[in-house]
């Protein structure tokens, strides 16, 4: 039997005064993939959003390895990679120094071919120098999921991150999560659309 790294207990969250999840348990072994579905104010953001422990859950808990990611959260922070609505760019900083942040945020000179090769991964290489206030909206989407890659984080927390990528970017993503599963990394997405990755699971939110 495949051990539990990451384990979520009877998790809820209010926002606004309104009861979004509550009594949410679920667990990831290495190498999976959770798919969360549901209608929009369902709580898929939120739940994400509480992982990375950017709300405060009321009750539960989260543990990875078992050990409460509440009781060292800086040490957790670094642990995972977060992708949200916004892409969390500088817009006065490179395509490459902007991917570059991913190693700075987790203790790490910034090794340039690592660099070079998340930059890749998205067709990103030509545009490395550019501003990214300058890029489109799919290409600033390539260069936030080029960052998770530079990460190395063991958990990927994606909120739609298909959102303003054309085929050959959404294609990209999926080699992307697939060598990250298979490394035994673990990734939790939101998304109304289908992530077309080999035993990825389901969970279904406001029902």
């Amino acid at each position: 039997m495949t051990s539990a790294v990451l384990e979520v207990s009877d998790l809820a969250c209010r926002r606004g005064g309104r009861q979004v999840f509550d009594n949410l348990s679920f667990s990831l072994a290495e190498g999976e993939l959770l798919a969360l579905k549901g209608r929009n104010g369902s709580g898929k953001t939120t739940l994400l959003r509480a992982l990375a422990l950017l709300v405060p859950a009321t009750v539960g808990a989260i543990r990875w390895r078992g050990a409460d990611v509440g009781d060292d959260r800086e040490g957790w922070r670094r642990r995972l990679a977060w992708l949200g609505h916004q892409d969390g760019l500088k817009g006065d900083l490179t395509v490459a120094e902007n991917v570059a942040v991913a190693e700075r945020l987790r203790g790490r000179n910034p090794r340039q071919a690592h660099v070079h090769g998340a930059l890749a991964a998205f067709d990103l290489a030509a545009l490395a120098d550019r501003a990214v206030r300058t890029l489109s909206a799919g290409q600033r989407r390539r260069a936030a999921l080029a960052r998770v890659v530079a990460s190395e984080a063991g958990l990927w927390l994606l909120d739609e991150p298909l959102n303003a990528l054309d085929l050959p970017a959404q294609e990209a993503l999926h080699d992307a999560l697939a060598r990250h599963l298979a490394a035994g990394g673990l990734a939790i997405a939101a998304t109304h659309a289908t992530l077309d990755i080999a035993g990825a699971r389901t969970l279904e939110l406001g029902r």
